[in-house]
């Protein structure tokens, strides 16, 4: 079997669902290439004795990321760092030679996603992508396939969103996300908009224009010594769009919603695409539910189907079982594998975020900041 050997920029919560995809590879029956830990980096070293305890590949731990990049053992990076930092080191993570994958939203603001996409421009042979898991559970992908077999007819409305409630408790410590200066202007909508928007701009649902409502609701937290600090960082996004439908041609609203201060949300995806044929939605408050209405005349039925562990990439589970969100994130990764090593991915909707849907994320965020500071539609 082929090896991909990876360094880890950035090694707390994603970084150790990563290391962990990478210790059950062996739950992949029919994939032809692994990845293997062989560097880590992080400023924190109380985090890495789980990685040394975990993972002997891991031959180089370091708090200097250039010290990673030089490693000529590496040939691909995960990279999980704060916004503002994405720039300087994506550019070079891709000019050291290294393939790439890295968390959203790929820069601060436009101008830095502008300089990354330069530099992975001039680097063509790097395999550059974003993480984002919300495809590749289950219904997810069988609304993918019903897409591609035009099920839906002329769309009429399509609704993606990502929820959840972390930030409820208004004493919640402030974090770097909630910090302008390294989450960035964009807020919610940087941290969490591209799970929202990685179905619709795969399905080709491309906005027009934006019309949207942000929402601060905490202006403050407790920093540090207990004293409150300003919260400057939006909670709340929801962003109504204008799609052209790629098959039919007519005009639909796109609605994405990111937030952060949602009561009774854990942490939930949803997706629904309305059509004159047919229908479908997705939530994972219930993640083995798709819902999906066959419109032929007559009654309207909606249809629930319990989908069980039914993947793109073949596993040991048995087909009865559950997916979780653990389970995703091994998909992405096989998926990001596959391309490293295959040069293309396994099907349209079993791919990572590419950087060009990123690039077009920051032309959404940026034009949902103009819409809600001058409130007007903004062109995307």
């Amino acid at each position: 079997m082929k090896t991909v050997k990876f360094g880890i920029i950035g090694a707390g919560l994603m970084g150790r669902e990563f290391a962990s995809a990478c210790a059950r590879w062996c739950h992949l029956t029919e994939i032809q290439a692994r990845p293997v830990l062989v560097a880590l980096c992080d400023k924190n070293p109380d985090i890495h004795p789980w990685y040394r305890n975990n993972f002997p590949s891991i031959t180089q731990f370091t708090d200097d990321y250039r010290q990673l990049l030089a490693n000529p053992e590496v040939e691909a990076v995960y990279c999980a760092v704060p916004h503002n930092l994405h720039e300087q080191f994506y550019c070079d993570i891709i000019r050291a030679g290294k393939h790439l994958l890295g968390e959203k939203p790929f820069g601060i603001d436009k101008q830095a996603n502008d300089a990354i996409m330069a530099c992975i421009a001039a680097h063509p042979d790097q395999i550059v992508r974003c993480s984002s898991e919300f495809p590749f559970y289950p219904p997810m992908q069988r609304i993918g396939h019903l897409l591609e077999e035009d099920f839906f007819g002329q769309i009429i409305e399509v609704n993606s969103g990502f929820l959840h409630s972390s930030d409820l408790n208004p004493m919640k410590p402030i974090n770097w996300k909630r910090m302008i200066e390294f989450n960035g202007e964009y807020g919610c909508m940087g941290d969490l908009g591209m799970h929202a928007c990685h179905f619709p701009f795969r399905a080709g649902y491309i906005p027009r224009t934006v019309r949207a409502v942000l929402s601060k609701f905490v202006t403050q937290r407790p920093g540090k010594d207990g004293q409150m600090v300003p919260c400057k960082t939006w909670d709340n996004a929801t962003l109504l769009c204008d799609c052209e439908d790629p098959l039919h041609g007519a005009v639909f609203p796109l609605v994405i919603k990111t937030q952060r201060i949602a009561p009774g949300e854990t942490d939930t995806w949803y997706f629904e695409v309305k059509g004159m044929k047919g229908c479908a939605k997705w939530s994972s408050k219930n993640p083995r539910r798709l819902e999906i209405m066959d419109y032929r005349g007559g009654d309207q039925a909606m249809q629930q189907i319990d989908m069980g562990y039914e993947t793109a990439f073949k596993t040991i589970t048995g087909g009865i079982f559950e997916f979780g969100f653990t389970d995703s994130i091994l998909q992405m990764w096989a998926s990001f594998i596959t391309e490293i090593t295959e040069g293309k991915p396994k099907g349209r909707f079993v791919s990572c975020v590419t950087p060009e849907e990123a690039a077009l994320s920051h032309r959404l965020f940026t034009a949902a900041l103009a819409s809600w500071k001058n409130g007007t539609v903004e062109k995307v």
